[in-house]
């Protein structure tokens, strides 16, 4: 029987129905999800005008929280790990962020240090469903690759955005079909798969070469939830630029003709058995139909804060109220207490209902603070604003009114606003809430926000203008006004660029940035 297929918003898309086989049922390739995916990446398909502004959008949106991150310290190690290593002899060797462009190392450790740089702040795109996923995570190896084989495969610009267009289009599909959390398991065991894909695109690899670089990059990247959780580590910005690196390497060994594990998501010892739904699961996978355009990444948003995804519309919501009620809200002593009531995930995972006592811990990591709705939401309606650095400072998180109206606001689940944050209709799909605020004199401050004011659906959607506005602010005092003109000249001519072109798709740092922060030594 074919598989089922419907006429969507973005074209036709065919369903994988995806379960557990016993290894004598002798599942075939081409039932295998692995294999339907990487069917997604040699497609030939055009891309659209459309998707094609969009890709130069969050290369630039990449390249601007990358900028604001090059002195921070787990930036700072990814890049004196990745330099340690030298140009493997295949290529020219790729380029990391910050460092002149003449410096190279390989491929895969590129990957690693602009993944972190790129994730260090969670402040670049995001799409969330039955699994969250930043696929903006896709292009540092897709890019890295690219640099490294521009010259001996004749690649070009217009291979960079099918490669990238590819890695969101399957990075979201699965976010969208698969639920990772549910059973503990870190998100970016999508993006190992996507990556690989990517990569697969750029480079014309065959299906065959595709499905096993897949299947090694979802065995390799598969891990527990434990580094967004409790006292938030500095790993959380290296997870995702380990699952790039590793898909790097599971195509290098793919196009060596080694194979991966296989069934490897409908196996019985495979990932769906024991990491997900277990023997009786089933899941429901859309994928585009054979000539159908990749336009996934249409679907994704960015952030204008630097913050956790569900904080976005609760930092737009707290400065829109402490600009109507000033006084009001001036006062700690004035409000008894503060309820916000929002989506399971935003409760469980970013709010009270955590469990976590560090979440109104005012010495925690600004990665546990990051995923703190309670002390972000304080912090941005007593300052209407939020900023990348200062709303994180231990001295602003340790204010005594600040710590006092945090320790007055909880989260509670509220099931519409769950519904509307799995919704897969992108007119209705939010991640707000509605919040209460309660006052020491009897009367109640009520207001709810649906999405944030940058969302395409939003007050104050992101375009063009908004992404490089952002790399400007961001890039300032760190690059030289000229190399900010370059690299913005040089991206939005992203299709057209020649082989050649390639190598400048990154930052210089300006002379002393970089020598501002110590490297740490290891091993290398």
């Amino acid at each position: 029987m074919s598989p089922p297929r419907h006429v969507g918003y973005r074209g036709t898309v065919k369903t994988h129905e995806l379960r557990v086989h016993r290894s004598d049922e002798n599942l075939t390739k081409d039932g295998q999800l692995a294999w339907q995916l990487a069917g997604v990446a040699v497609d030939s398909v055009a891309v659209s005008d459309e998707v094609t502004e969009m890709v130069i959008n969050r290369v630039i949106d990449n390249a601007a929280v990358a900028a604001a991150s090059l002195t921070r310290a787990p930036v700072t190690s990814a890049r004196s790990q990745a330099l340690t290593h030298p140009v493997s002899v295949g290529g020219q060797g790729s380029t990391v962020f910050g460092v002149d462009a003449g410096r190279r190392t390989s491929p895969e450790w590129a990957a690693w240090a602009n993944g972190v740089a790129v994730r260090e702040l969670d402040y670049h795109d995001t799409f969330l469903a039955a699994e969250y996923s930043h696929p903006g995570d896709n292009i540092p190896p897709i890019v890295a690759v690219a640099q490294h084989l521009a010259t001996a495969r004749g690649l070009t610009g217009a291979d960079v955005v099918r490669g990238i267009a590819t890695g969101y289009e399957l990075q979201i599909d699965l976010a969208k079909a698969i639920s990772l959390h549910q059973f503990k398991i870190d998100h970016v065991a999508h993006l190992g798969p996507s990556a690989a894909a990517g990569i697969g695109t750029l480079l014309g690899l065959d299906q065959e070469t595709i499905y096993q670089a897949i299947g090694q990059a979802l065995h390799t990247t598969t891990a527990t939830r434990q580094s967004r959780k409790g006292e938030i580590s500095t790993w959380k910005a290296h997870a995702p630029a380990f699952a790039g690196k590793m898909a790097v390497e599971a195509v290098d060994r793919a196009m060596r003709g080694e194979t991966s594990p296989s069934p490897i998501y409908e196996g019985e010892d495979g990932v769906i058995a024991w990491l997900l739904g277990g023997t009786d699961a089933r899941y429901s996978v859309e994928i585009p139909e054979a000539g159908e355009a990749k336009r996934a990444i249409l679907d994704s948003y960015t952030k204008e804060h630097s913050a956790e995804y569900q904080a976005q519309a609760w930092i737009d919501l707290a400065r829109r109220l402490h600009n109507e009620y000033p006084l009001l809200l001036d006062d700690v002593d004035g409000i008894e207490r503060i309820v916000i009531h929002t989506s399971h995930h935003t409760h469980y995972v970013i709010g009270s209902g955590a469990n976590d006592p560090q979440k109104y811990d005012p010495s925690a990591s600004r990665e546990t603070l990051d995923h703190s709705i309670p002390y972000i939401f304080a912090v941005a309606l007593q300052d209407g604003s939020w900023h990348h650095v200062d709303s994180y400072a231990p001295a602003r998180a340790n204010r005594p009114d600040t710590v006092a109206l945090w320790n007055k606001i909880t989260t509670v689940e509220d099931e519409e606003w769950t519904r509307r944050y799995h919704s897969l209709d992108m007119d209705e799909k939010a991640f707000g809430g509605r919040v209460e605020i309660v006052l020491a004199d009897g009367n109640t401050i009520t207001d709810e926000i649906a999405v944030a004011d940058a969302h395409p659906l939003g007050a104050r959607p992101f375009g063009r203008a908004e992404y490089v506005n952002k790399f400007r602010t961001l890039a300032d005092f760190v690059l030289e006004e000229a190399e900010i003109e370059r690299f913005l000249a040089l991206v939005e001519r992203l299709p057209e660029l020649t082989s050649e072109e390639l190598v400048g798709l990154t930052i210089t740092a300006a002379p002393g940035v970089l020598a501002s922060v110590e490297s740490p030594q290891g091993l290398f």
